[in-house]
């Protein structure tokens, strides 16, 4: 098979992008995506490591755990984990962001483009405390673009059908697929 090279030999093997397609991203949140936000239990956040090279990082809590502070900015309090601080570290030294925010039975998802940056002022820690307990810090994002992307890739893979789960058992316990990886298992 042939390597594809430059833009042309790539954008001759497809269709014209629909109208559509190409204006439905947006440089601001409006009514759909904050509702869509606010009901999110789970984004992927990807950022880029110290090599360029992308570096995705899923993050969770119950839906509203990212708040919209207005239609250009998001913010999220860095939970608990296992202190790695990859996307943290990321962010610091490379802030532009890719987020991509799921919610559970819905096949829609929806994109963001931003800038991120670390807080630690405390109206912002107060806003994420959890009984009466302020995280480290808070992730605030500034949205440059977002869109709803379509279903296709969530109906294809199934995601959501109970009757497309995995029977997990096929696969070690994460602690012992890390201690095989790293020679460590006892």
């Amino acid at each position: 098979m042939s390597q594809i090279t430059d833009l042309k030999q790539l954008t001759e093997r497809y269709n014209e992008v629909h109208p559509l397609a190409l204006i439905k991203e947006i440089p601001a949140l409006e009514e759909h995506a904050i509702t869509f936000i606010g009901n999110c239990p789970f984004v992927i956040l990807s950022t880029s490591d110290k090599d360029g090279f992308a570096d995705v990082s899923p993050r969770g809590g119950d839906a509203g755990f990212i708040k919209v502070l207005d239609s250009k900015t998001i913010a999220f309090a860095d939970s608990a984990g296992n202190n790695r601080l990859d996307s943290l570290r990321n962010i610091v030294e490379r802030p532009e962001i890719g987020m991509l925010f799921m919610i559970p039975g819905i096949g829609e998802v929806v994109r963001v483009k931003g800038t991120a940056s670390l807080h630690t002022d405390s109206e912002l820690l107060d806003l994420f405390s959890e009984n009466n307990k302020p995280p480290k810090l808070v992730v605030k994002i500034d949205v440059h673009k977002l869109l709803f992307h379509c279903p296709k890739a969530i109906a294809i893979a199934k995601l959501w059908s109970e009757d497309n789960k995995v029977d997990r058992t096929f696969l070690p316990s994460l602690l012992r697929i890390i201690q095989e990886q790293t020679g460590t298992a006892e």
